[in-house]
């Protein structure tokens, strides 16, 4: 049982009474040896046809992804479902919190209880395998129209988070399939297009060897540790070759390197070969037609029939002797061990009989109505959680004189398009037609992003309904504006008397396919923000903004508290009153930085609009800034940002104690790992091992209970005898969140692995220590560090490299 609480009053610090089942109620966990003896056993009783169907999509089937039953063999089939916040095409579910939101909590209890209780509702509608956890798109781009499906920018954290996501989902008993592997970093020409006859490549993430390991790779392998089922490769492609048929980062790297024994999937319609797309190590395909253009035919043909990359051409290519049986063998025993591994071959939920109607009716295709069952609730409590999440992953930028939390107020003023219902419907279809600047939904609460991370609200509750629920109970008035064309001509005649306290209500839309054209909030935020604060007073202007992540706040001067509270889910209002009004203390931190103008920001998204664009080798993203994205951007260049990166303030305040207390746990290091066990899920064990304990101490120096996150920054040490060209100033490497009561202190631990304190060696394709003092720093952001000291490694020896049998990926950009 886990069991969270909350900062439930400003005074005291008392439980919320919030706890979750975290143990599994379905059948009895089985090993992962004991699973491969079943998939052996299945595998062996399959005929060919049989075979090939494990391993192909099928797209007319009624879930996102579907996988054929064989009834012979008592096995139902597999249901895939999206995505990464909700199922999001489901009746009486639960919309959750974004990533974004969650990994600003910086709270992995709350990760990991999010996770569970999404795959509970996963499992109970019949789905098998959830499509999530994101960790690509990483955000190199701060405007990435999918960096909201993900945990922020740092390797670190999001490897955390991860880790959290995957363990909660397996738990609950549905698979995680963690995407979107690699370098899936803008929206822009994702995927390849066809113009005139002519087939134009997709863009082509170039990325050198060190920076895929340190920054992309990096939680995947946190992910693959905790026991992923599943890795879908991306649309892009690595180094010009498509990731879903890239020997390397497939079978070299992922199932090499990182000793990843579960099954990788193709995002949809992102395998482009077949036999070629195999033997590189892909393992199954999604939806399973050849294109979107033959969709429509698996609905009208035998599904050996329908056009597809494998189905009936890897039928022929095993009987022409193309492919050797013994891979495909290999490919079903992956995609059917962790269906025996978590249990679902024993008493799994059918599928949730209403959504094949959500579907067919969602993507405009005729079905009959007229007895359409009730759908299964699935919800238990979890808005109690939604709430919870969204509050604490809420990030307090500012607050000049303490104007938060509000109090003693009689008349309060609600001005802005994110503060009301929605007007659009409670799960929004954007407009085709609006693909130039997709803003989403104008008049409404924005809960959630677009696209296939997007979820469907049985319920939503907006800020305006909640504040004007609590004024209700409290006995103030609340008036409004929520037409931000009208706020933006300054007409503000409705409002009457002039209020004690006036909230701005901004949002910024993000969405699969597009990448924002824009830093600023949407809807001419910018205006309304410097009117409302015109008529009311700077000194009494609150804006709180719902966004996908980075924005620009040119009238940061004009409000006096400005609140992130990013994509909260389906309680958004609930969870910002309980912020603004001192009901929760605000914890959340940035998990990226806030620049003070958009040029502090370097990295374009990539955009060839002339005819060079019909140019097969047009679409390029060379990664050239290396490590250095956000933070570690602003550190090499000694740019000030606006708010940095692991940024937020409290109701209370926190001091962190100098003194920095360093224990090494292992004083013979050598340089490369040394272990002579076998790679495991994650890769060598060795990394994995603790060999640095450091403690400090946390203290709460103000008058309110509140939780604080102390983070561990390392610099390691640069050549000569330590780290090559190209090192950041400084890494995250450590994360604690504490409660603290009025006056309490606490000692503070971070364990730091191998891993935590290596770089990634091109030259012997290994993790290695560097030789020399590394500086150690713990502060409240990345720009605020109280605490330091050194650690001095001294390595004792350099083993002999095993990584001579390895394909060395070099630092060219381009590998063909």
């Amino acid at each position: 049982m886990l069991c969270l609480f909350a900062l439930s009053s400003l005074l005291a610090y008392q439980g919320l009474g919030l706890c979750i089942s975290t143990k599994y109620s379905g059948p009895t966990a089985r090993t992962w040896e004991d699973a491969s003896e079943l998939a052996d056993a299945f595998v062996a009783q399959l005929n060919l046809t049989e075979k090939v169907a494990m391993v192909t999509g099928n797209i007319a089937g009624v879930c996102d992804g579907n996988i054929n039953a064989i009834a012979l063999l008592n096995f139902s089939g597999l249901c895939l479902h999206d995505g990464p916040a909700g199922i999001r095409v489901a009746d009486k579910a639960t919309l959750f919190p974004a990533g974004v939101t969650v990994a600003s909590t910086w709270d992995r209890d709350l990760m990991y209880a999010r996770a569970f209780a999404m795959g509970q509702e996963f499992r109970e509608k019949g789905a098998h395998i959830l499509l999530g956890p994101v960790s690509g798109p990483l955000g190199r781009h701060p405007l990435g129209g999918r960096n909201w499906e993900g945990f922020g920018v740092d390797p670190y954290l999001a490897g955390i988070a991860m880790e959290a996501t995957v363990r909660g989902h397996q738990d609950a008993g549905v698979q995680a399939v963690s995407k979107h592997y690699i370098g899936n970093e803008q929206e822009t020409h994702r995927m390849n297009s066809v113009s005139n006859g002519v087939d134009i490549p997709a863009i082509s993430s170039n990325i050198d060897d060190r920076t895929l390991h340190e920054l992309y790779l990096w939680p995947f392998a946190n992910a693959v540790k905790a026991g992923t089922s599943s890795v879908m490769c991306s649309y892009n492609r690595l180094n010009i070759t498509y990731t879903c048929e890239h020997d390397q980062a497939l079978n070299g790297i992922l199932k090499g390197e990182l000793g990843f024994q579960g099954y990788i999937m193709s995002d949809w319609f992102a395998t482009h070969s077949g036999v070629k797309s195999i033997k590189a190590g892909l393992d199954m395909n999604m939806p399973g037609v050849l294109d979107s253009a033959s969709a429509a035919l698996a609905l009208t043909m035998p599904f050996d029939e329908v056009p597809s990359y494998f189905g009936g051409n890897l039928t022929t290519a095993v009987q022409n002797g193309t492919l050797d049986v013994s891979r495909l063998d290999n490919m079903v025993k992956r995609v059917i061990t962790p269906y025996f591994y978590l249990g679902q071959d024993q008493d799994f939920p059918t599928i949730d009989p209403t959504n094949i109607y959500l579907y067919y009716l969602g993507y405009g295709i005729s079905i009959d109505t007229s007895s359409i069952p009730v759908a299964r609730d699935v919800r238990r409590d979890h808005a109690t959680l939604v709430r919870e999440i969204a509050a604490a992953g809420t990030v307090l930028l500012k607050n000049e004189k303490s104007i938060l939390p509000i109090r003693n107020v009689s008349n309060v003023a609600v001005f802005g398009n994110g503060a009301p219902d929605t007007t659009d419907g409670l799960y929004f279809m954007n407009d085709p037609n609006d693909s130039d600047r997709p803003l989403g939904a104008n008049i409404g609460a924005l809960a959630i992003g677009g696209g296939s991370g997007a979820g469907r609200a049985s319920d939503l509750v907006s800020p305006l309904r909640a504040i004007r629920d609590r004024g209700f109970k409290d006995g103030f008035r609340t008036q409004y504006i929520t037409n931000n064309d009208v706020l933006a001509e300054g007409n503000f005649l409705t409002i009457f008397p002039i209020p004690d306290i006036c909230l701005v209500f901004l949002k910024t839309y993000a969405l699969e396919g597009w990448d924002r054209p824009s830093f600023e909030n949407d809807w001419n935020s910018s205006l309304v923000v410097k009117n409302v604060a015109g008529f009311c007073g700077a000194n009494k202007t609150v804006v709180v903004a719902n966004s996908a992540g980075v924005n620009t706040l040119p009238w940061n001067e004009e409000a006096a508290a400005i609140v992130a509270a990013h994509y909260p889910g389906e309680q958004s209002g609930n969870s910002i009153v309980d912020i603004l009004w001192g009901d929760r203390n605000p914890s959340g931190h940035l998990t990226y930085t806030i620049p003070k103008n958009e040029s502090d920001y370097d990295i374009p998204i990539v955009n060839v609009t002339d005819a060079e664009a019909m140019n097969w080798d047009a679409w390029q993203s060379n990664f050239t800034e290396g490590l250095f994205t956000d933070y570690r951007h602003f550190d090499r260049y000694n740019t000030t940002p606006l708010y940095p990166f692991g940024h937020g303030l409290s109701y209370t305040t926190f001091n962190i104690s100098s003194s920095l207390i360093i224990t090494q746990l292992d004083r013979k290091l050598s340089s490369l790992p040394t272990s002579k066990e076998p790679i495991s899920p994650g890769g060598r064990p060795d990394l994995w091992r603790v060999i640095s304990n450091v403690t400090t101490t946390v203290s709460n120096t103000g008058i309110v209970a509140g939780a604080v996150v102390p983070q561990l920054y390392v610099s390691l040490p640069i050549f000569p005898g330590g780290t090559p060209d190209g090192t950041p100033k400084k890494v995250l490497r450590g994360f604690e969140k504490v409660i603290l009561y009025p006056g309490q202190s606490t000692a503070v631990k971070f364990s730091l692995m191998r891993r935590d304190l290596s770089y990634w060696s091109v030259e012997d394709q290994e993790w290695v220590i560097p030789n020399g003092t590394m500086q150690i720093q713990v502060g409240l952001s990345s720009a605020d560090l109280k605490a330091h000291n050194c650690l001095g490694v001294s390595r004792t020896y350099k083993s002999p490299s095993v990584a001579s049998s390895r394909v060395k990926w070099g630092n060219v950009l381009y590998m063909l």
